[in-house]
């Protein structure tokens, strides 16, 4: 699910349990926290500079602990060809502590910011330069070639939510490829383009990855037209809009749940220019 809440624990014995298998991870990789504390979503993961790498640490319980969001920073350290812009892999750590499994990845820590800090969705035009732009349909073109059996998006998501979430019929996705599957503002840095968090990537329909740039762009449409823009080859063709309209369809899913309120309207919106069929209320 591409979607993103950057909030501490739910409650603050959660979060003091994050704080020790942080401080634990420090200890067990040799390394001094010297940053603020970033939280991820819904309190799973906890990151702070450590001198110059990257801590952050993902807690699971025990018995949900690997997988494919849990190996995905790992695997993709190993897979990505280097044309993509992104932290590298220094260690992991694993270990279990009562009825919680952790994972420490220790990443270069990178000084370009997120365009957007703390919320995948565009709060203003950053005014990018062509060649970021050039960059990330480099970026993206580099990791539509890397073969994987990891699944980002499933056939079964499609086939249960999309009339629930969009009013249209599921349809069969036939071209994919492999993609980052949660590209957010958030997830790109800028001036010069480095390409954040890869628990998720794999397999998904064409038109998935700019599409769900383009609807977290929607707050801001000189970004949402530009987007369009660059990746018109890819949008424009029947198979990157099934793509794009199944990334909708995850966002509007969300967004039932609560997530990005103000961001619901906008996408409901833009579904029903492409499909011309009403959206479900939720």
């Amino acid at each position: 699910m591409s979607t993103v809440v950057f909030t501490a624990p739910a409650t603050a014995e959660d979060a003091e349990r994050m704080r020790r298998a942080f401080a634990a991870a420090s200890r067990g990789l040799q390394v001094s926290p010297s940053g603020p504390e970033v939280w991820g979503w819904q309190g799973r993961t906890l990151g702070r500079r450590v001198g110059a790498s990257w801590l952050r640490v993902v807690s699971a319980p025990s018995g949900k602990a690997g997988g494919r969001l849990w190996e995905g920073t790992a695997l993709a350290d190993a897979a990505m060809p280097r044309a993509v812009p992104r932290p590298r892999l220094r260690e992991l750590l694993d270990w279990t502590r009562g009825p919680y499994a952790y994972r420490a990845e220790l990443t270069e820590f990178v000084t370009t910011p997120a365009v957007v800090a703390g919320s995948p969705v565009l709060d203003r035009d950053p005014g990018l330069p062509d060649a970021w732009w050039r960059d990330l349909r480099a970026a993206t073109a580099a990791i539509a070639t890397v073969p994987t059996h990891r699944e980002a998006v499933r056939q079964s998501w499609i086939d249960r939510n999309l009339r629930t979430f969009l009013g249209i019929a599921p349809m069969r996705i036939g071209d994919c490829t492999t993609g980052h599957a949660d590209l957010h503002w958030a997830n790109l840095s800028a001036p010069a383009l480095v390409v954040f968090d890869w628990e998720g990537w794999g397999r998904m329909p064409v038109g998935y990855d700019p599409g769900l740039l383009h609807a977290y762009s929607l707050t801001v449409p000189a970004v949402a037209a530009r987007v369009r823009r660059e990746f018109a080859d890819v949008l424009g063709a029947p198979a990157g809009r099934a793509g794009e309209l199944v990334a909708l369809g995850q966002l509007l899913q969300a967004c039932s749940r609560g997530v990005h309120p103000h961001l619901a309207p906008l996408i409901a919106r833009h579904a029903e220019s492409l499909t011309g069929t009403p959206v479900p209320r939720h």
